[in-house]
């Protein structure tokens, strides 16, 4: 679900309501006296695979980061029974879930891996990310900031071409972002 400006902020909405419904449907298991480890597996499958289908293809920005990690903050809280008005902070939930917040470094893992996939081929998708389709270009003259793409979550001072070159070769792709990629909060 895109808007006509390109965001995907109803999205990832609609993903995180649909995971919090799913999540009341198996409340019982996973506030259940099973193990922590266990219970933390069972989220992450049952209740980030709704929330994140097809997250590969977002384009976060600061208001959708911040709504994915709250999301991922309520399951913690959910999980060890802790209510809001205990007025426990994130860092003390992040310690007594014995988790730290790495729904965005899973994101970004996803994203990775997805785009090294379409640059590797050649395909329509490969020539919509690079932006080298023919039409006609709306200028409209919009102020502020220029808008953030698919890919600007890999990029860093190299830019676009080098990352392409990377992705050509599977192993200097997964050496870059592999299981270590990025930091986690």
């Amino acid at each position: 679900m895109l808007t006509e400006d390109g965001r995907c902020t109803c999205e990832i909405k609609s993903r995180i309501a649909m995971a919090k419904a799913a999540f009341s449907k198996k409340k019982n298991l996973f506030t259940s006296k099973l193990e922590e480890n266990l219970r933390e597996k069972l989220m992450k499958c049952y209740d980030w695979s709704v929330a994140l289908y097809s997250a590969e293809t977002w384009t976060l920005r600061e208001t959708d980061q911040r709504h994915l990690e709250s999301f991922e903050m309520w399951c913690w809280r959910r999980m060890e029974k802790i209510s809001w008005t205990e007025r426990v902070r994130n860092e003390g939930m992040s310690l007594r879930a014995n988790e730290q917040r790495n729904i965005l470094h899973e994101i970004r893992k996803w994203k990775a891996n997805w785009i090294g996939h379409i640059l590797r081929r050649n395909c329509l998708l490969k020539q919509v990310i690079e932006g080298k389709m023919k039409g006609q270009i709306e200028v409209t003259g919009r102020r502020g900031r220029r808008r953030k793409k698919l890919v600007d979550d890999l990029e860093d001072s190299r830019g676009y071409c080098e990352l392409k070159e990377e992705a050509l070769d599977r192993t200097v792709w997964r050496n870059r972002f592999g299981r270590g990629f990025g930091h986690v909060i």
